[in-house]
């Protein structure tokens, strides 16, 4: 009986992290992002990157590579909403400020404001 909790709270933890948005964030383009002064950095992975302007290091090396960013203000380019939650909660464990995010494929591309419900 134990092991059955220990095993879903495992799982109710791990879903938490890629499933749930992270509250509070905008979503806006890469253009407005650099004019308010914060560093873009592109999470895709190499290949789904056609014009970025901002610093491109995909989520897998993120853990490697996030030392290279400059501290402050980021606003991330990803490809889907887990790559998104994911990076984010990354960066703002290790003292990063991520207040706006773009998606690749975001249908709302354009619009700008905060999102009560997170991403």
């Amino acid at each position: 009986m134990l092991y059955i909790a220990v095993l879903l709270l495992a799982i109710l933890f791990i879903a938490y992290r890629r499933y749930y948005p992270v509250k509070g964030i905008q979503c806006i383009r890469e253009s407005e992002a650099k004019e308010l002064g914060r560093t873009v950095v592109d999470i895709r992975h190499y290949h789904e990157v056609r014009d970025s302007i901002g610093i491109v290091i995909p989520y897998a090396y993120l853990k490697r590579f996030y030392s290279e960013i400059p501290q402050g203000s980021v606003h991330l380019i990803a490809g889907d909403r887990v790559e998104l939650n994911l990076s984010e909660r990354f960066l703002r464990k290790r003292g990063f400020k991520v207040p706006s995010y773009e998606l690749a494929a975001c249908k709302s591309k354009g619009k700008k404001g905060v999102f009560d419900y997170g991403v």
